[in-house]
């Protein structure tokens, strides 16, 4: 038997082999754009010797620490230590001139931050910033608007997000573990009567944390809520505790009288959160929080020892071993290690860059940024009109 051939100059053949070149075609394509995006380097500047030297830019395979800066020199020193690179500016303004760098790491005081990441993103560059993300509701909003109009990448280097209890909470409540998870106690406690020479003063001068309102740093608390079940805080009231022989309580640039504040919010689904923010207790230093929920609750461990537990319900609370999440292939190979605050800085630094190779939004985008900033600002405003109840804004999701 004699099998026939079609010869090329059939159509229908003819279509057929120029639909498979296409597709081909396309295929060495999308490998060209992967591996591109594989190959490419995020060339970022850091900004801020103190803080900003906990990051680990430069164990990334996708980022180089490009230039520094600090306006000290022992900490622009510091930097350069940290990162082993040679190109030195001595403030933030220089260093957005250079237009070798694609983004920059914002580790400022806080309030400088809006307005250097607004110039950050006006120079072209994508920014990180230390938190929280703004002083006021008008910054909140100038930094949202600022990154509409410049279609820069912002992200804010939150590390309750990423701490392994955080990470683990995240994932069990999507997958429905928790039942209803109707309420959440989080905290941020830091005593600063024992860091004060290093914290409050430079050279014998306040700084800015000196008489910082306790409820204007809360994302370290507000991240165990917004970031583990995304809901936003609609209403808060709170309630301040003054230290009368506080001289720093009572001539601080910020008007602020309070030491400690406790807030109490409802949120968008309905459900209630107990945030606290000590800066003078007599209790060791925590980022922390408690989620309930009807079918099962997790407390993360107290820094007077006891340990994370797990409770379903009708069974007695059983101890909980936190795995390590920065040991899994979530993090490159080279990044495999522990880090500052639960494990959360290489989880940061990684999901900044991957989110600029990737093109796509952080996880602690803009807008999450706010829901975690806002609240405790309004909350404040509570406090220093006596526990009355007040709104928090909703500044969107940008979806």
């Amino acid at each position: 038997m004699t099998t026939s051939h079609k010869n090329s100059t059939d159509p229908m053949h003819r279509r057929t082999f120029l639909m498979g070149l296409s597709a081909l075609s396309a295929t060495a394509m999308q490998a060209s754009v992967t591996n591109a995006a594989s190959e490419r380097k995020i060339r970022i500047g850091v900004v801020g010797g103190g803080f900003g030297c906990s990051f680990y830019w430069h164990e990334h395979p996708h980022c180089i620490v490009a230039a520094v800066s600090d306006l000290r020199p022992d900490r622009r020193d510091r930097l350069v230590k940290t990162f082993h690179c040679e190109t030195v500016y001595e403030s933030l303004e220089k260093l957005i001139l250079d237009k070798n760098i694609d983004a920059v790491a914002v580790f400022t005081g806080a309030p400088d931050h809006v307005r250097h990441c607004a110039a950050v993103m006006k120079s072209g560059k994508h920014v990180i910033s230390a938190v929280p993300a703004a002083c006021s509701l008008e910054e909140c909003q100038t930094l949202i608007e600022t990154k509409q109009k410049t279609g820069m990448t912002y992200m804010m280097a939150e590390t309750s997000y990423y701490r392994q209890e955080a990470i683990t909470a995240r994932q069990w409540f999507k997958e429905g573990k928790f039942g209803n998870l109707f309420y959440i106690e989080t905290e941020y406690h830091h005593d600063m009567t024992h860091d004060g020479p290093t914290l409050r003063y430079y050279q014998g001068k306040p700084t800015w944390r000196y008489g910082f309102p306790p409820m204007h740093y809360p994302t370290h608390a507000l991240g165990f809520v917004t970031g583990v079940t995304g809901e936003r805080m609609t209403n808060v009231m709170c309630v301040g505790q003054y230290n009368k022989e506080s001289i720093e309580l009572q001539d601080n640039v910020y008007n602020n009288p309070f030491c400690n504040s406790t807030a109490f919010y409802k949120t968008d689904r309905g459900n209630c959160v107990r945030h606290s923010e000590f800066r003078h207790v007599a209790a060791g230093i925590c980022e922390r929080a408690q989620w309930y929920g009807d079918q099962m609750s997790f407390f993360m461990p107290t820094p007077n020892g006891a340990p994370a537990v797990t409770c379903a319900i009708g069974e007695r609370p059983q101890p909980y071993d936190q795995p390590n999440h920065w040991q899994t292939d979530m993090l490159p190979e080279t990044m495999r290690h522990s880090s500052g605050h639960g494990g959360s800085h290489t989880f940061l630094t990684h999901e900044f860059i991957s989110a600029l190779i990737e093109n796509r939004k952080p996880a602690v985008d803009v807008y999450e940024a706010v829901a975690y900033t806002a609240p405790g600002l309004v909350a404040h405003q509570s406090a220093l009109k006596g526990g009355e109840q007040m709104p928090v804004p909703d500044f969107g999701t940008g979806e």
